[in-house]
């Protein structure tokens, strides 16, 4: 009887944990929110960013071209021809997850920039993230030679018509900063939209020039097929005069309208656009542009990127 009960007490000591793994196997695991699928064919949406990084250890190669204005038509062929263009080479490295940092270099003042992206919400496929929230930064340096800055006078008073004041040369002239906060959200299929605000700042600016300006931009695209997309994007500098320093607002920026074509694959991606923006980096547009997209200010450009993986 003795040997009986002991065989008895140990099956049942060796059953329990048996009957815990089983019930632990049984219970449901809970999956995590999958981000949506390809919001985005690039990085990059003509001028701007998206909310698009790829899988870390990825390297993206940009190339950005923009022409000449079309005002002169045929005479340049519609700009291809025009002398005044800009040219950005870019690499981008994403360092981790969610997050990329990148430099480039620019034809115009021969801006070096050197940015960082970080994607802080992802949009998902279960909806509990219904947008995406991206933080976008740069610093660029302008390259032009010495010379150059220790030739000009600028102004910095908020009377447009007072004395020019000159300054030392530092190093810091060079310097000028954009940040953006975008937000996007993938609706269906074919429509992505988002929308951001920015702030553009420069050390040292010319002549009835704001050293800060704070910007609008709306940017979209419509899939047409699996590879190909309508794009677009409007970018407007606002007139805010509590940050302004003129008495009233001279040769202020004009609004950057583009729409383009856009072709991709899951390496490639080839951008043709036209827009009123007359150069590439952000802060350029938003404290000079001068083109107005109702008086024939528009030029042709294109951006190709090009991924590989490591």
């Amino acid at each position: 009887m003795k040997r009986f009960l002991s065989i008895f007490i140990c099956s049942l000591f060796f059953a329990i944990p048996v009957f815990g793994q089983d019930e632990t196997e049984e219970a449901p695991v809970k999956q995590k929110p999958r981000p949506v699928r390809s919001p985005w064919s690039s990085g990059l949406l003509i001028d701007n960013q998206t909310s698009v990084i790829y899988s870390p250890k990825t390297l993206e190669f940009v190339i950005q071209h923009k022409f000449g204005s079309v005002e002169n038509g045929r005479s340049d062929l519609f700009g291809l021809y025009a002398p005044a263009h800009d040219i950005r080479l870019g690499l981008n490295y994403v360092i981790m997850r969610n997050v990329q940092a990148g430099w480039g270099i620019s034809k115009t003042k021969m801006y070096n920039d050197f940015n960082l992206k970080w994607t802080v919400f992802e949009q998902t496929r279960e909806e509990t993230m219904p947008v995406s929230v991206t933080l976008f930064g740069n610093m660029a340096i302008d390259g032009r030679s010495k010379e150059f800055f220790e030739s000009r006078k600028y102004n910095h008073s908020s009377d447009p018509d007072g004395p020019f004041t000159e300054h030392p040369y530092r190093f810091g002239q060079r310097m000028s900063y954009f940040s953006q906060l975008i937000i996007g959200r993938k609706f269906n299929e074919w429509l992505s939209v988002q929308a951001a605000a920015s702030f553009t700042h420069y050390n040292l600016t010319e002549r009835n020039v704001d050293h800060d300006k704070i910007g609008a931009h709306v940017s979209g695209r419509v899939k047409l097929s699996p590879q190909s997309s309508i794009v677009f994007n409007y970018d407007a500098p606002l007139k805010i005069k509590d940050i302004s320093e003129q008495r009233e607002f001279i040769n202020h920026p004009k609004p950057n309208l583009a729409l383009g074509w856009e072709v991709a694959t899951s390496t490639h991606a080839f951008q043709m656009y036209i827009g009123s923006a007359g150069s590439i980096i952000p802060q350029e547009n938003m404290l000079y542009n001068q083109n107005d997209w109702q008086d024939g200010g528009l030029a042709v450009g294109f951006v190709i990127t090009r991924l590989w993986n490591f």
